[in-house]
């Protein structure tokens, strides 16, 4: 079975300057901001890095990001960042931060979470544990792999599903508070993961869940009653 995969501690540990190149706003209050990063190592889907903002008093605050964007070679990465209640990073981006401003990064972090394409991936998030995920199927989109993969998001409202014009068949929505005409609403349930791991691909699947500590863990016990392998689920929690 696939493991950690290895992730270069020297180059982690590097401060590089980042540039805010362009805002797109995907809910009301969540956006995505492009950043310009010359000296980028390049990432896998699914991992993150360290933010830093530094104050003109000197103040710093740091933070942890996942990654949006699939890998390339371009010299940009993606975050998507929910606008948390006094959140000192994330009320930055949201009302201060314009296109030339720079903050700092280093990472690429954690090889745990890493989706390189290699093994069917099975995803599972809500709300904005959407976001690595999505780096996840833009690679596999950007590099056309056949590997199977598939994914299981949950969002309080059409209007509060992150990247909703870009997901594609391989999604399927779960809606809790309310839902377009016709389609149910309530939490996920183990009706939604069982045709999943129905669809058993050669080697089975390997889980990725990310979402809060309450979802995370109803989530993986959702996969683990529908037949879902403990060892084969690989979680990432917030909050």
């Amino acid at each position: 079975m696939p493991g950690r995969i290895e992730v270069s501690n020297r180059v982690a540990a590097v401060w590089q300057l980042a540039t805010v190149v362009e805002i797109r706003h995907e809910t009301p209050r969540v956006a995505t901001f492009r950043l310009a990063v010359p000296g980028w190592a390049g990432h896998l889907p699914g991992q993150h890095l360290m933010l830093r903002l530094t104050a003109p008093d000197g103040y710093v605050a740091q933070r942890h990001y996942s990654i949006a964007s699939a890998p390339d070679d371009s010299g940009h990465i993606e975050l998507t960042l929910d606008q948390v209640p006094d959140g000192e990073v994330s009320g930055w981006f949201h009302t201060v931060a314009r296109p030339g401003d720079t903050v700092e990064v280093r990472g690429p972090l954690s090889g745990f979470f890493a989706w390189p394409g290699d093994r069917p991936a099975l995803l599972v998030g809500a709300g904005s544990g959407i976001v690595p995920l999505m780096s996840m199927v833009r690679h596999h989109r950007n590099r056309g792999l056949t590997m199977p993969l598939r994914m299981l998001v949950s969002a309080r409202s059409p209007e509060e599903l992150i990247y909703a014009a870009e997901l594609g068949p391989e999604t399927t929505p779960v809606f809790t508070r309310s839902a377009p005409q016709g389609e149910p609403v309530g939490r996920m349930a183990t009706a939604h993961v069982v045709p999943l791991l129905a669809e058993q691909p050669p080697g089975g699947w390997e889980a990725y869940v990310c979402g809060s500590n309450g979802f995370a863990e109803h989530a993986s016990r959702l996969l683990v009653a529908a037949g879902q392998p403990v060892d084969r689920i690989r979680i990432e929690r917030f909050g």
